[in-house]
């Protein structure tokens, strides 16, 4: 009887350790800039509102992906050339916390045209 061991001591060992943790950056991509600020600012409200260590967002520079076209289609007449630019945004939020409480943050409603990407990283 004496080697018995109550059960509530066992799962908040078990509880101890499923609260690891983690290194978590998130990465968001768009074409707009207010929609990437909106989401980016959602993000850290919400983690800073949890207590959370956030680094961040960090501005990436720009990519701008241009491309020269002829107007003419035929290739007669005067050399006249189009110009067109897309232009690529992108953030970068760190995050020291439990994969749980990730998940609650990044589950507001996402901009239209912003790509988020969530990447764990244990060290």
């Amino acid at each position: 009887m004496s080697s018995f061991v109550p059960k509530k001591d066992v799962d908040a060992g078990a509880a101890a350790e499923e609260q690891v943790v983690h290194r978590i950056r998130i990465t968001l991509t768009s074409r707009n800039v207010k929609n990437i600020e909106k989401v980016c600012a959602d993000l850290k409200k919400g983690a800073v509102d949890k207590k959370l260590h956030v680094s961040g967002p960090v501005r990436m520079p720009t990519k701008k992906l241009k491309i020269t076209t002829r107007k003419a289609p035929s290739g007669e007449g005067t050399n006249t050339w189009d110009k067109f630019e897309m232009r690529i945004h992108k953030r970068i939020l760190d995050l020291h916390a439990p994969s749980e409480v990730v998940k609650q943050i990044t589950s507001i409603s996402i901009e239209p045209g912003v790509e988020v990407d969530v990447t764990i990283n244990d060290r």
